[in-house]
């Protein structure tokens, strides 16, 4: 299984546009500085969540906001704006089953069954964590010696 890592770089670029984005204009020179990702891969992070609404960019002058209720972005909503179809790779079938063996020509419905019961429960537990929960735990993280 493979989650990829444009996710966590996209809760990083919220968490900060909503804790400074009304002190700095957020540019995605300076996200790229305080991810450590490229500028480039910054752009169309924020370029995906303000196609879904999630964001306000400013291009030419630069700046960003948050759009909606922090409660409403989910990180099912984050994955699938960044990661369209996220869930139908997380889990590969070897494609090439043998179609002589009687274990080869029905292991993918076999295991079609059981994978999408994986499918469905994630999706039900990253629709349950919102943004709105990520900044609250950067709080806390804060409070922390």
């Amino acid at each position: 299984m493979h989650i990829s890592t444009k996710c966590s770089v996209a809760i990083h670029c919220l968490i900060f546009i909503h804790e400074y984005g009304d002190q700095k204009k957020v540019t995605s020179e300076l996200l790229s500085l305080s991810t450590g990702s490229n500028p480039v891969t910054i752009r169309n992070i924020l370029s995906a969540l303000k196609k879904e609404g999630i964001l306000s960019v400013k291009f030419g002058t630069g700046g960003a906001s948050i759009n909606c209720p922090l409660n409403e972005i989910t990180l099912y909503r984050i994955y699938k704006t960044i990661e369209p179809d996220f869930l139908s790779k997380l889990i590969g079938l070897h494609p090439m089953p043998s179609p002589l063996c009687p274990v080869g020509k029905n292991i993918h419905a076999v295991l079609d069954s059981s994978y999408q019961k994986v499918r469905e429960d994630l999706h039900e537990q990253l629709q349950k964590i919102t943004i709105e929960d990520f900044i609250n735990d950067y709080h806390d993280s804060q409070k922390k010696p």
